[in-house]
């Protein structure tokens, strides 16, 4: 049976063997190795996906339709990622300035409830601020990634800048899920 036209995937079996070998498709149907830097880019935003999915599971109820829609973004970037940039063959899905504005619109309406940082901010607190804080460092993983992509070969410019709004905002909000708890900060030389 073939899918219909707004089914984005059809699966009806999920192994296919094709990279039992150490290949893998990407999504112009090249093959490369599960090794090159495009499969390492959108394979650590596949890996912040899920972090955020774990995040989810503790965050405050107001985080869960910001946080669902940046997992539906990430989707986005990962099929932009997965597409030479130079493929005009179609039309592609590419992450665009909207999305990048988006962030950076909820990093000011989120950061505008917080008191002014004085020190650097350790990961912890809540249990939510933990899992975001997780978040935000595979978010840099995957942007150290796709930054190494674009060292390489060409890379939608809008995907990195939205990569490194994103970890700015995981930041303020793990934050602001500490919120009314005492809010770990780095003090030096306290370990001495």
């Amino acid at each position: 049976m073939s899918r219909k036209r707004e089914e984005p995937v059809r699966l009806d079996r999920i192994y296919t063997r094709a990279g039992d070998r150490g290949d893998t498709s990407l999504g112009d149907g090249s093959r490369v190795p599960k090794t090159d830097p495009r499969i390492e880019a959108f394979g650590t935003v596949d890996e912040l996906n899920s972090a955020i999915g774990l995040a989810l599971v503790a965050a405050p109820d107001e985080y869960r339709p910001w946080l669902e829609r940046i997992q539906n973004e990430l989707f986005d970037l990962g099929a932009d990622l997965s597409v030479p940039l130079a493929d005009v063959k179609r039309e592609r899905l590419r992450v665009d300035e909207t999305q990048v504005d988006g962030l950076e619109k909820l990093c000011d309406q989120v950061n505008e409830r917080l008191a002014p940082l004085r020190s650097f901010v350790l990961p912890g607190g809540t249990e939510a601020a933990a899992r975001l804080h997780v978040a935000r460092t595979v978010c840099r993983r995957a942007e150290r990634a796709s930054v190494a992509l674009a060292g390489t070969a060409a890379v939608n410019p809008l995907a990195l800048a939205y990569l490194n709004r994103l970890s700015d905002l995981l930041f303020i909000l793990a934050r602001a899920a500490n919120a009314g708890a005492p809010e770990p900060l780095w003090r030096p030389g306290s370990s001495r």
